[in-house]
């Protein structure tokens, strides 16, 4: 991990955040780390996301006190750690819901514990995973519904327009922003007019943010892939291979006529061509350190569980020798690890852990 880049990556969304009058309340998915996290917060992020009780608690427990927890909540049993960590820590979590079973489940727990849970509701703007549509009748009875419980406090609209991951250029992508945020304004409106009260709204993804200007209406972003960035960035014109903040380093184990094969599989690198199953075909770029090899690009073509295939054509790197792989999704390779190491040029290498890693319940 180079440690200039991340300090960058993370200055510039910042600043964004602030230059638009914006709350950046950061997805800790992507890092995992406690020592990302607390520099997120010392840049002035509001608080983090996270996506599963288990991995919010890591963060609760070493001091962080706003995280909302950005993925819905069916079984009540699944948050009752969190919700008594929080309270004890004197930590505020949100949640969100998405269903009347989502509704009756956070109202369970929260009455069981006699606290009254912030709670946002999830609308699908386009990627129609988790939400319900802004246009649907369901938006305003699940509000309603939401307003009315004893064990929860209704305070947001939250969305995540993770179809930005298959946009085709820039245009795209402030469509994307722009239409999002009128969404969820136009059903704030909506919801004011019947009675309910104003709330906060909280948009985000890392092509949202990097690729388009915040879109006016939006009072929180949450962005979790800037920090290190990916190919899958630079594939949508986001940033360049200078702006990648991690890397896996990999040895060469064998060569053939036609593959230099690597000590990293679908292990390490993972399977994934990008978020949400976008990007185009291979498993990221390399380099090599071997140094008549240092200019050229590798691809790294195809994966079995501990083994990279990395295509040579001009020069073969020899074995024994390192190459350094820019990913295809950096969340998902920083799950893969216990550690990662943050360099910087004149200073000692620093180890550190993945504090949230295997944390997925």
């Amino acid at each position: 991990m180079d440690d200039l880049i991340l300090q960058r990556n993370l200055v510039r969304v910042q600043d964004k955040a602030r230059e638009a009058n914006v709350l950046l309340r950061p997805h800790l998915k992507t890092h995992k780390s406690l020592l990302v996290g607390r520099r997120q917060m010392q840049l002035g992020a509001v608080g983090l996301t996270a996506s599963k009780p288990s991995e919010a608690m890591v963060f609760v427990d070493a001091g962080f006190t706003d995280i909302t927890l950005a993925y819905p909540v069916i079984d009540p049993a699944s948050v009752e750690d969190l919700i008594a960590l929080a309270a004890a820590r004197k930590a505020r979590v949100g949640y969100i819901a998405s269903s009347r079973e989502g509704v009756d489940a956070l109202d369970a727990v929260g009455t069981r514990f006699g606290v009254r849970l912030d709670c946002s509701l999830k609308i699908d703007v386009g990627l129609h995973r988790v939400g319900v549509r802004p246009d649907d009748p369901l938006a305003l009875d699940l509000a309603a519904d939401i307003a009315s419980r004893r064990g929860l406090r209704f305070t947001g609209l939250l969305s995540h327009a993770g179809q930005a991951y298959s946009s085709t250029g820039s245009d795209e992508l402030r469509r994307i922003a722009l239409e999002e945020a009128e969404l969820l304004t136009a059903l704030r409106d909506k919801l004011i007019l019947a009675g309910l009260p104003a709330v906060f709204i909280s948009t985000g993804s890392t092509p949202t943010v990097l690729g388009a200007p915040i879109a006016p209406g939006s009072d929180e972003i949450r962005p979790g892939n800037y920090a290190f960035l990916d190919m899958t960035a630079v594939r949508l014109g986001l940033c360049g291979p200078e702006d990648l903040a991690l890397t896996v380093v990999a040895r060469v184990v064998a060569t053939n006529e036609r593959h230099v094969i690597i000590d990293a599989g679908s292990k390490t690198l993972s399977s994934d061509f990008g978020p949400h199953g976008t990007g185009g075909g291979g498993f990221g770029l390399a380099v090599s350190s071997h140094v008549a090899a240092s200019r050229e690009l590798y691809r790294v073509e195809r994966l079995s569980e501990e083994h990279g295939f990395v295509a040579w054509s001009k020069e073969c790197p020899p074995i024994g020798s390192l190459m350094r792989i820019y990913p295809n999704h950096s969340c998902a390779v920083m799950a893969q690890f216990d550690s990662f190491v943050l360099t910087s040029e004149g200073a000692e290498p620093q180890v550190a852990p993945v504090d949230a890693r295997g944390r997925l319940t």
